[in-house]
């Protein structure tokens, strides 16, 4: 897989996104259906979402420059992050959207607006299995992220399915109160989708504010460094995300009496070892302390 298999699976999240807005925000007028509406309106927001993920994948493979010489990797977290925001907006809009449609008097369901929601289910599961599978291969955070907001729309489109469906089912057996079916469905998956914003959006501040790798990974790296037979003792190691790759920075001894080059053929064994052993580790930087028996 590679960077373009990334790149044409935001753009068709990014073209679906804006197919399904159109459908669902006309069909939901058309229709009355308040729950359509909110979705459609919160498929706009993805547009935005998708968008400024696209624009930050882009942005994240260029090279390491003389003004980021860490490279550009942060930029799919910062639009993570971003997807984070709009998915909480999108989920207070599905609650207030809701709450509106409680106080006043229900419409009647369309079978019309239970097909579009029923296509926007399946069309979104579809793209957060293909973009959740190609994110993870590729450790792309703002393709994980696009495929997040995918999951959420999953979460909308389920309660507009089972909302829809059961005033349909009381429109047709006349079974009280059913017709608010669509609203109340609306406000439960409401929290779902905070949920899961909650969740991007602390993962994206952890890896802005530099946090640490787990304590498997950090011992994973000092097993690496610890089977060269040249490292006397580990003094420090320390390892951050930053964006789809590692960074990681170590002080190690060595024997004092080592020559200049032997210690620099040292550093570059323990960089290359540790990149052979953790392909997500794009750069290791190695400090050498003097090792005195």
């Amino acid at each position: 897989m590679t960077y373009s298999s990334s790149l044409l699976a935001l753009w068709i999240s990014l073209i679906s996104n804006v197919v399904l807005t159109a459908l669902k925000v006309i069909v939901g007028v058309i229709f009355n259906s308040q729950v359509l509406i909110a979705d459609g309106i919160h498929n706009a927001g993805d547009v935005i979402a998708t968008f400024a993920a696209l624009t930050s994948s882009q942005v994240s493979k260029k090279p390491a420059d003389e003004e980021h010489p860490y490279g550009h990797g942060k930029a799919e977290v910062i639009a993570s992050g971003i997807v984070a925001i709009i998915l909480v907006l999108a989920a207070l809009l599905m609650v207030y959207k809701s709450i509106e449609a409680l106080l006043v008097p229900a419409n009647e369901a369309s079978i019309i607006a239970l097909v579009a929601a029923f296509i926007s289910l399946v069309w979104k599961q579809g793209l957060y299995v293909y973009c959740m599978r190609l994110g993870i291969a590729q450790k792309s955070k703002s393709l994980i992220a696009t495929a997040n907001d995918h999951l959420a729309d999953v979460y909308a489109s389920i309660a507009a399915v089972v909302g829809i469906g059961v005033a349909l089912i009381g429109d047709h057996y006349n079974v009280p109160f059913t017709q608010y079916g669509d609203p109340i469905a609306g406000i439960i998956v409401s929290y779902f989708v905070l949920k899961l914003a909650f969740e991007m959006g602390k993962e994206s501040i952890g890896v802005l504010m530099e946090k640490s790798l787990t304590f498997a990974e950090l011992m994973k790296l000092e097993n690496i460094v610890r089977s060269i037979p040249q490292v006397k003792r580990i003094d420090r190691i320390r390892a951050r995300e930053h964006g789809h790759y590692v960074i990681v920075d170590i002080r190690v001894s060595i024997s004092n009496d080592l020559t200049i080059k032997e210690g620099h053929d040292i550093s570059r064994m323990i960089r290359d070892t540790i990149k052979s052993e953790m392909k997500d580790v794009e750069e290791v930087l190695v400090h050498l302390n003097p090792w005195f028996d």
